[in-house]
């Protein structure tokens, strides 16, 4: 019989948001919930991906939520939010989250004893508060890594050099006392390992395959978002960020403009959306909309009606960032249109199983001539390995009992 355990998950982002590490993150914990185990997560308000804090929430002082028969406590801490996130603007907001987030596991230091303590990253140092906690009061420290954070933000240049070396020194501190190191890929486990010689355990991001799933006639589902049949739509569906690169696809639409029948669809929010809106006013383009996030209700609708999915990745990125988006893609039979470099374990993945289509990033030509291949040519067999997968490696019906059963069994 299966031991119910008590545990902790500390983590800035949460559900309500729909996109990221907050989707992930929540799924978890109403997994753990349904599933029996006491879970308390201590969190921000939802903001993410339009950097705005959402709706019935306002993000002031502390809130408190009770779900799933009690089984899971909700505490959400005030937090600064910046409308352009800037390096240095990220650094507050997640310092800011960080302390009042302290106060929250402080208090819990006199309640019921944790078994297991989550500490999602980023922000990587949020680990402190978990350790600071087993110091206390005990318990076992699982710090799963969605993103190498300090290595991104040094690719994209948003802190001053100075500070890497400091903020490294933190990251090596933390992962040295770990009881468990776990990430999302096999390039992000390779990297931690070089980091410290400690077993890194594999914990990808998952899909409900119930809920995400191939839909007969996709082309009839284009109606009902004001397509034709016999349009091919190009999807970009996520967070709409000045890294993404995104003007490509404005430049790209442009120069793709004859081919009537090749719509794109920019669908999300984001502190770039309001420019490349008025990039693609300014060259009067028909062939490219915009689209808020689409609800859950119809999210599997949506997805099964584009016929590419863009999965865009910069090339010092690849192997740093596991795209979350590409799960449900995955789920839904999608053709993916990947841009990731040799030697990335998302071209490896992807070219290994023919789930998808896979260009070198940053390549603007390339991407486009590829977008008009997959749009005038059939790929139904990638479609149907994309589902294979899915089921087979991505199922979060396999994932969650087995992540939770590993760290369970494993002697300290």
């Amino acid at each position: 019989m299966e031991v119910k355990k008590r545990i902790l998950v500390l983590g800035i982002n949460c559900f309500p948001e729909l996109t990221g590490i907050g989707k992930y993150t929540g799924e978890m914990i109403t997994w753990l919930a349904e599933n029996g185990h006491q879970t308390t997560m201590v969190t921000g308000f939802p903001y993410y991906p339009n950097w705005k804090v959402q709706k019935p929430y306002t993000g002031k002082g502390y809130k408190k939520e009770k779900l799933h028969e009690d089984n899971l406590t909700i505490y959400r801490c005030p937090l600064y939010v910046p409308a352009n996130p800037s390096g240095l603007k990220r650094l507050i907001h997640e310092s800011v989250f960080f302390i009042s987030a302290g106060f929250v596991v402080f208090t819990l230091l006199f309640k019921k004893k944790q078994d297991i303590i989550f500490a999602i990253a980023p922000p990587f140092h949020l680990a402190i508060l978990a350790l600071f906690y087993r110091f206390f009061r005990g318990g076992r420290v699982v710090y799963h890594v969605q993103d190498l954070q300090i290595e991104a933000a040094r690719e994209l240049n948003m802190l001053k050099p100075w500070m890497f070396e400091w903020l490294f020194s933190i990251e090596f501190f933390i992962l040295r006392k770990m009881d468990f190191v776990s990430t999302i890929s096999e390039g992000m486990m390779a990297r931690l390992a070089k980091k410290i010689p400690k077993k890194i355990m594999f914990f990808p991001n998952w899909v409900d395959t119930e809920s995400f799933y191939p839909l007969p006639d996709r082309n009839l589902l284009k109606l009902k978002w004001g397509y034709k049949q016999e349009d091919h739509i190009v999807l970009y569906s996520g967070s709409i960020g000045e890294k993404q690169g995104l003007d490509s696809l404005i430049r790209i639409a442009d120069n793709l403009k004859e081919k009537e029948n090749i719509k794109f669809l920019i669908c999300g929010t984001g502190p770039y959306k309001q420019e490349l809106m008025r990039m693609a006013e300014e060259k009067m383009l028909k062939n490219i909309a915009f689209l808020p996030l689409q609800g859950y209700d119809v999210f599997n609708e949506f997805l099964n009606m584009a016929d590419v999915h863009l999965v865009l990745q910069k090339a010092n990125a690849s192997d740093l960032v596991m795209p979350s988006k590409l799960t449900s893609i995955l789920a839904v039979g999608g053709l993916a249109l990947v841009t990731a470099n040799p030697g990335t374990t998302l071209y490896d993945v992807i070219r290994a199983h023919e789930m998808g289509v896979v260009i070198e990033a940053e390549d603007e030509e390339l991407l486009a001539k590829a977008i008009v291949y997959i749009a005038e040519n059939d790929h139904e067999k990638f479609r149907a390995n994309a589902r294979k997968y899915a089921e087979q490696y991505l199922d979060k019906r396999n994932i969650l009992p087995k992540m939770l059963a590993d760290i369970s069994q494993t002697k300290k």
